[in-house]
C-alpha cells in the first residue's frame, strides 16, 4: 500500500511544481507526471479500466497542451547545462515509473483467476437476466452501462479537444 501513498505524494508534488513554474512546458511536464503517476495508482488499485481510459486521455491532453504552449519559444532558453539536466530528470522518471509500473502490474491476478466474485454472478445470471447471448456485451452495456458511457464520453472529449487543437482551418497566421 506504501506505492499508492509514493504515487500520491508524486501527484502532489507535480501539482505544486506545475502551480509555481514559471514556464508553460516544464507546467504541462508536470501535470503529465501527474497523469501518469494515477494511471498506474489505478494499476495498483486494480481498476485496469480506468488505468486504460486515463493514459489515452493523458496522451491527447498532453499532445494538445504541448501544442498550445508553442514549444518554440520555450526550446530557445534551453542551454547545455540545462539540457544535460533535462536529460538526467527524463531518465530518472522512465526509471520510477517503469518501477512502480512493473511494481503495479505484479499486484494483478493471473489470467483466469478473478479477485472480485461479482464477476461470478455475472457468468452465471448474464444469459438470463440480460438475454445478451454475448456475455461481454452484457456486462458492458447492461450491468456497467453507465460507467462505459462515461468512458465513452472522456475519451469521445479528449478526441474532441484533440481536433479542435490540431486543426488547420481558423489559425492566424504568424
Amino acid at each position: 500500500m506504501w506505492q499508492v501513498y509514493a504515487l500520491a505524494i508524486l501527484m502532489i508534488v507535480g501539482s505544486l511544481v506545475a502551480v509555481h513554474t514559471r514556464y508553460l512546458l516544464s507546467a504541462v511536464i508536470s501535470l503529465a507526471v501527474v497523469g501518469l503517476a494515477l494511471c498506474v495508482a489505478f494499476l495498483y488499485l486494480q481498476a485496469p479500466d480506468c488505468a486504460i481510459t486515463q493514459i489515452v486521455v493523458e496522451v491527447l491532453a498532453l499532445i494538445i497542451l504541448i501544442r498550445a504552449t508553442g514549444v518554440e519559444r520555450d526550446m530557445s532558453e534551453i542551454k547545455n547545462r540545462k539540457e544535460i539536466f533535462a536529460y538526467e530528470a527524463i531518465g530518472i522518471f522512465i526509471i520510477a515509473f517503469a518501477f512502480f509500473a512493473f511494481r503495479a502490474l505484479s499486484y494483478l491476478p493471473e489470467f483466469g483467476h478473478p479477485v472480485m466474485k461479482v464477476s461470478q454472478e455475472y457468468i452465471r445470471k448474464g444469459l438470463e437476466q440480460t438475454g445478451a447471448a454475448n456475455l461481454v456485451t452484457s456486462v458492458l452495456l447492461d450491468f456497467r452501462a453507465y460507467d462505459t458511457l462515461g468512458e465513452a464520453t472522456v475519451l469521445f472529449t479528449a478526441i474532441l479537444g484533440a481536433i479542435v487543437v490540431l486543426r488547420e482551418v481558423g489559425r492566424k497566421k504568424k
